[in-house]
Parts: structure tokens; sequence; C-alpha cells
């Protein structure tokens, strides 16, 4: 490279240059730093007499324990004083003005002399290759020597055809002959393949820099990579296979939920219907009922108060008539008339009469009540839909024995588990219970959406829900969210409770048999189901799921012979809808 700055220095007058000078210009690659692949800004040399820009080199150093240089792999025992070269600097500038100043004139690129051709419009293109041997009238190169590094026409080529040595050299379409074949270090063709530095190497390189390395011929390495190439080119493949189906599966569960959607929204607004439709119902009928008492009321009212207004008339007229006697003188009238006018007829007690202002009493609540009714109804019919919908998301959950308590048994199949009254032996491991009676699942969830059933039978105690992989497992332990169990459980044969903090009690009218569980870890919920009367039993929502969540059961010990049958993990009809590869496993839409 600074045999190339002195030919700048000689033999460019950059006031003066013009296209044609340009002709002899080395080919542009040569300016550029082989670290940024750009022309070299504040250009230095190393002692190797490799070039590069100066924060390159200072950049790549830093990357190393030691500085080398990232060509030849030179080392230095510390870091060479760096020099910024400013007459190659001024060269590099002149040739990027120059290169912009013909950009602005169509001028394409700059090419080596006789490898440049004039198009009709004015521009330089790049138009053939000609023989390096012919000195007038140059004709066109038909191969290059990688070992002579020349490029021959027809008749310059028959030495390399009839020569038995010359026909051991390597020969090249001329149109890709370039010097990135040539060693860096030693201007020789790279015809060897270093393992050891895995890098291709010339013969002067085997002797100094990579000395005892282990080398191939370029040959048997290319081979070697040939094979690689296939295989690697096999993986992509299958992986572009892989995300074509994966494409395909989104597509189609896109177009499903377009399809659930639109079936959604018919179902809410049917419910909605007959939801508006039982409130309009249920307002007309109590407004009716309302009025009719109000009415009732008014008609009672009026009767009383018009007998009241009789009776009033004729206790005015017994107070006349005795205001009249009082009036007498007479002893033997007084005496005569005051026995007859002192008796009352069969009047009523007036006392025990009332006529109630709130009437209405309980009328609203039990309209209210029937309106749930009819909620109740509609959630049943709902839940019923919504249990046949989790089928499909079924998973085929085991028990892990490594993580089940001593004081369990687990069937052969590790479906089934249930407590005894002797604890067994047991190798402790920190993924195992030692104190509590619980176990795991050996499956493990961190996306997607999992639903199994677990039947409980007439189990008077036992827990049941999903667990986080990292639970504390020794001692007594908690079952809550916040400590990371999101679970359901019954005791002493009593109703069902969510594990939460407080507790939830959840009233049912039947205890479920079987109990289904669903998780969907990217909404953050919980929920649990009858599984045989399609109900819901309760629903964990808004969690925050953040690490892998295992099925979780406790059987319980033996307090009774009711709770000594075991949890069994019962068969689910349906599949989850997984990927064909780990990497793309699971797509929830």
């Amino acid at each position: 490279m600074s045999a190339h700055v002195g030919i700048f220095s000689e033999r460019f007058n950059m006031s003066t240059l013009t296209v044609n000078a340009m002709a002899s210009v080395p080919p542009q690659e040569q300016f550029y730093c082989c670290i940024c692949l750009d022309f070299y800004s504040d250009p230095v040399s190393l002692p190797c007499a490799h070039n590069f820009c100066l924060d390159c080199i200072e950049g790549y150093w830093d990357t190393k324990d030691k500085p080398e240089c990232p060509l030849c792999k030179t080392t230095f025992s510390s870091p060479p004083v760096l020099k910024i070269n400013h007459g190659f600097a001024d060269v590099i500038d002149f040739i990027k003005r120059f290169l912009s100043a013909n950009k602005d004139s169509k001028a394409d690129v700059v090419v080596p002399p006789g490898s440049m051709k004039q198009s009709p419009k004015g521009n330089f293109i790049i138009n053939e290759v000609f023989c390096d041997i012919c000195h007038t009238n140059p004709r066109t190169a038909v191969n290059s020597c990688l070992v002579c590094q020349a490029s021959y026409c027809e008749i310059h080529l028959v030495p390399h055809r009839r020569d038995r040595a010359l026909q051991k050299h390597r020969m090249t379409d001329p149109a890709t002959f370039s010097t990135s074949h040539l060693c860096r270090n030693h201007n020789k063709p790279l015809e060897m393949f270093c393992k050891t530095d895995q890098t291709p190497v010339c013969v002067d390189c085997t002797q100094m820099e990579h000395k005892n390395h282990k080398i191939v011929s370029m040959e048997k390495a290319s081979k070697r990579i040939r094979a690689q190439l296939k295989q690697t080119k096999a993986n992509i493949h299958k992986m572009i296979e892989d995300r074509l189906r994966k494409v395909d599966e989104i597509k189609h569960s896109v177009d499903e939920s377009k399809k659930t959607t639109e079936k959604q929204i018919q179902s809410s607004v049917q419910v909605c219907t007959i939801l508006v439709s039982a409130i309009e119902r249920q307002q007309t009928g109590l407004v009716k009922e309302l009025k009719r008492k109000q009415e009732e009321v008014e008609r009672k009212a009026e009767e009383l108060l018009k007998e009241l207004e009789e009776e009033m008339n004729k206790l005015q007229m017994r107070s006349s008539e005795l205001g009249y006697l009082e009036l007498t003188q007479n002893p033997l009238h007084l005496l005569q008339s005051f026995p007859c006018l002192s008796k009352f007829s069969s009047t009523r007690n007036w006392s025990d009469v009332t006529v109630h202002s709130d009437n209405c009493i309980g009328e609203v609540r039990r309209a209210v009540s029937k309106l749930m009714d009819v909620c109740q109804e509609l959630i049943n019919k709902l839940s019923v839909e919504e249990v046949d919908c989790l089928n499909q998301y079924s998973a085929d959950v085991t028990l892990d024995p490594v993580t089940a308590s001593g004081w369990l048994v687990l069937s052969p199949d590790q479906k089934k588990v249930h407590s005894q009254k002797k604890k067994t032996p047991v190798p402790d491991n920190p993924k195992r219970f030692d104190s509590c009676v619980c176990v795991l699942g050996q499956q493990s969830f961190t996306s997607g959406r999992r639903y199994w059933v677990v039947q409980v039978g007439d189990k008077t105690d036992w827990d049941l829900g999903v667990a986080k992989e990292s639970i504390n497992r020794k001692g007594a332990i908690k079952v809550r969210p916040d400590c990371g169990y999101w679970a359901i459980c019954r005791r002493k044969g009593g109703s069902l409770s969510a594990c939460a903090d407080p507790s939830v009690t959840v009233n049912l009218k039947e205890i479920p048999q079987k109990v289904g569980i669903f998780l969907d870890y990217e909404e953050g919920v919980v929920s649990f189901f009858d599984a045989e009367a399609k109900a819901h039993i309760y629903t964990y929502s808004s969690c925050s799921f953040t690490e892998s969540l295992c099925p979780y059961f406790n059987p319980c010990v033996q307090e009774n012979e009711k709770n000594s049958i075991p949890l069994v993990i019962c068969p689910v009809e349906g599949q989850i809808r997984e990927g064909p590869g780990q990497e793309l496993s699971v797509i929830t839409v």
C-alpha cells in the first residue's frame, strides 16, 4: 500500500488530473479498510506493513488481550505507536473527491487500464478483461491463472494447455479474477488451508506463521465445508418449511379465531337480548304489581274510611240525644231513657286496624332474584359450552415421583396418588416435599393453554391447582398465590374453598366428583370446573406468571376411610395445539 502512495505522489497532479489519467489508478478496493470496508479514515500502518483506519484498529485491539494484526495475525508485545500517514490520507481524499465529481458526471466506476470502455451515453463501464501478454491490440482474455497471476487470450493460453507443469496451475474466470486469492503477507496464491487457525494460507505461511499447524489442501478443506454447507442448507430448508407450516397454522388460527369471534358475538348478542328481555319483563311485571298493590291499599283505605264515617255519624247522633237528655228536669224520663241511649251496637275495635305505607316490601328483591335465576341458567349453559371448548387444550399430565412426599404412594403409570399412614424412606432432593403430602406434575408450562381433569370422588380432603416450579417444598407450606400456588381445596367434607388470602368459600349445589383445571399462561388465568356437570367453580384472573408452572396435587392425610381413596388423573378428549418444533412450540391466537 505504501508503494501505491509513492506512485500517486509522483504521477498525479491533483489540479490537472483527468478521467484518462485515472485509467492508471489501482482498483479502489485497495483504498478500503478491511475492518470497516470503507475508505481509510486517518490511515495508519502497523509494523507488518498492513494499513487500517486509526479508530478501526484501536477498536479492534480493545476486544483482544494482546494487540495483533487482523490480517496476518501478527501479535505485538505492546501496542505499536500509530502515526497517521498524511500523504496516503491526501491521496485517499483525492480519490474520494474524484469519484464524487465523476459520479455527478455519470462516471460509474474506476477500473484498471484496458478494462474500461465508454458507453454511448458517455459512462465508463466494465466491459471485458484483456490478455496481459498482448502488448499491441490486446485480445480478450478467456482464462486467468491463479499461480501465474495473469490473464490470457486463446493464443497465449496454449502453453498452459500443452505443458504438463503448467497444466497443474489453477485457472479461473477472468471476470472473477482479482487479488483476493493472494496472501496479504507474501503476495503468493492461497493454495492451502490451516485447520488450526481456520484460514487460507500460502506456501510461505506454512513455513512461517503457520508452521507446525495442521495444513490441508484447499480442495480437501472445501469438500468438508461443502458437506457442512449442504447440511446447513438442509437445516435452513427444514427451518423454512417449519416456519411455512407455522405461517399456515397461524393463518388458520386467525381464520378460526374470526369464525369463533363471530359466533361469540352472535352468542353475546343473544345472551344480552335474553337478559334485556328478562329485565324488561321483570320491570313491566314489577311496576304492574306495585301499582296493583297500591290500588289495593287505596281500595281498602276507602272502605275503612267509609265505615269510620258511618260510625262517626251514628255516634254524633247518640251524642246529641244524650245532650238533650242531660237538659231534662224530669227524673222519670231520665231514668227511662238513659239505659237505652247508653247501650252501643257492636262496633269495630279500630286500634288494631292499620293501613301499611310500605306494602311493597321485598317486591324488588323478588324481581331481582328471578333475574338471577335467568342469569344462572345462562351461566350454566355457557359453562357447558366453555368446558366443551376446553377439551381441545387437554394435556397429558403425569405425577413426578421425584417431587412426591414419602407419605404418598404413586401408581406405576403415575396417574394415581394417595396418602399412607406410614412414611416411606425416600432419597431427599431439593425438588421433594418432605413434610406436606404433596406432589407436582412432571410437565411444566411456560406458555399456551392447558386443561386436565382429576377425579376426587368422595374424598373429604384434597388440594388441586398449579404451582410455580420455584416454590418452597420443605417444612410447612402456605398454599396461596403470593407463595406461588393457585389452588382450590376441600376440608373435612365441607364446601370447597379457593386458597386465596383470605380464602374464599365456594358454594355449590353439589360437590364435584371430577375437577377440571384450566391454565391460560399468557392471560394469567387459572380456572376450575366441575368436569361432569360442566359447571364453573372458581377462577383466578389477572395473574402474573413469570416462570414455569406445574400441576399441583395434595390428597391430604388419611383421617377416615373416605379420604383413603386416591386422586386420579383422568383422560380428556381432544389434543393440545402445539407446533412442530421446540423453538416454535406453541402459538396462541
